[in-house]
């Protein structure tokens, strides 16, 4: 793997899935990402199912060491304290104003080490009407507006994984690189800031813009319809996905693969607009030509007319697909006591380096002894009250 953060320090004290996934993405770039967890029981998430080591818990704590402090412990305090010292990033997403009750706030924790990069990631924010309320994934994407265009009025339940969780885990660990950049400049920190909800509203620009451009308030439907995108369920039950928006030859050569030359000169067909103002004919058209073959078979047709197309995989074929084993996009290591671990590799390559190796996700404290050896001051400091676990 290449490591273009290695030298840099990570304290992570983040719980479920918002503050460890921004750790994962920096340790994912080399840095050493060092998880401060409670004694006993860890990070919530690690709790979900087969005892501290849950999959929930696994997706976002991979490349990461573990120790567990109990900050009412003097000496842990001190131990806590030290990695501070040492550190150049340290994450946490509690609710507003409970770092500070707990000893872990910025303006500490920055007193400890004025080059400290702090980032703070909450629900709603650090102030403000909202900023107390509890926050969770569904919470934020409704918030937001994103869940109003995923949720279909015929069937009116939350779908699909928890998006703003993970979103704003990335959007923390852009914050972080950024001040990490400056910091490269004047040798001091800063304190990082992102809620869940800004995140999500980020993230959900386009609808925003097109409120503010022209008026519209986009639905469920509104982008797959201007997009011209379509799932089609095959012969053998399989579905594929199509995505026509530009440019024309595209839906030449779709008309060519099922077999209706003549599509397109049906004047509700005839032209883009066209197309979006009868959908509902359209793909009933589709539905009905795609039933015809299995999906394989309409995979090769596709292919071969260079129709934007895929398979609508699910999880145990996504990553089996020739161009994913190309990618080498599944990766494995090995625990030396919760056996094999596999996870997706990070996206991102360097110089055609892909990162292909992976540290397993830690059981809890798996590196507590190591950690503690490693500090340079282990000498108990003024006792405080140190961090506990609190989520957003």
């Amino acid at each position: 793997m290449t490591k273009v953060l290695q030298g840099v320090r990570v304290i992570e004290q983040g719980t479920f899935i918002t503050g460890p996934a921004a750790a994962m993405l920096l340790g994912d770039l080399g840095a050493d990402v060092i998880k401060v967890e409670q004694p006993g029981s860890g990070d919530p998430f690690r709790a979900f199912k087969n005892g501290l080591y849950s999959a929930h818990f696994q997706a976002y704590n991979r490349n990461k060491r573990s120790i567990a402090l109990n900050p009412k412990d003097p000496a842990d305090l001190a131990v806590f304290d030290g990695l501070i010292a040492e550190a150049d990033v340290y994450i946490q997403n509690f609710r507003p104003g409970a770092a500070e009750r707990l000893g872990a706030g910025a303006e500490r924790l920055q007193r400890i080490n004025p080059r400290l990069v702090y980032c703070s990631i909450s629900g709603f924010g650090a102030t403000g009407p909202a900023a107390q309320r509890p926050s969770y994934d569904t919470v934020a994407q409704a918030a937001s507006g994103y869940l109003n265009l995923l949720v279909n009025p015929d069937s009116p339940r939350v779908v699909g994984p928890a998006i703003a969780d993970a979103m704003t885990g990335f959007y923390a660990a852009y914050g972080i690189l950024g001040a990490l950049f400056e910091r490269g400049r004047t040798g001091v920190g800063r304190k990082v800031e992102v809620s869940m909800l800004e995140a999500m509203c980020h993230f959900n620009l386009d609808a925003f813009t097109h409120f503010y451009a022209s008026g519209e308030v986009m639905g469920p439907f509104s982008r797959p319809s201007v997009s011209q995108s379509y799932v089609m369920k095959c012969r053998d039950g399989r579905w594929l996905a199509l995505h026509m928006s530009s440019p024309e030859k595209f839906w030449q050569g779709l008309a060519v693969a099922i077999e209706l030359p003549g599509l397109l000169d049906d004047p509700r067909f005839a032209s883009r607009d066209g197309r979006i103002e009868h959908q509902d004919a359209l793909i009933r058209i589709l539905g009905e030509r795609f039933a015809m073959r299995d999906r394989a078979a309409w995979c090769r047709e596709l292919e071969a007319r260079d129709v934007p197309h895929a398979p609508m995989y699910d999880t145990s074929e996504a990553l089996e697909d020739p161009q994913a084993r190309h990618l080498q996009l599944l990766v494995s290591a090995t625990h030396p006591t919760m056996g094999e671990f596999k996870t997706v590799r990070s996206p991102v390559s360097f110089d055609e380096r892909r990162a292909l190796d992976v540290m397993p996700p830690p059981t809890l404290d798996e590196h507590g002894t190591a950690i503690r050896e490693g500090l340079r001051c282990a000498e108990p400091g003024t006792p405080q009250v140190a961090p506990a676990t609190e989520s957003s």
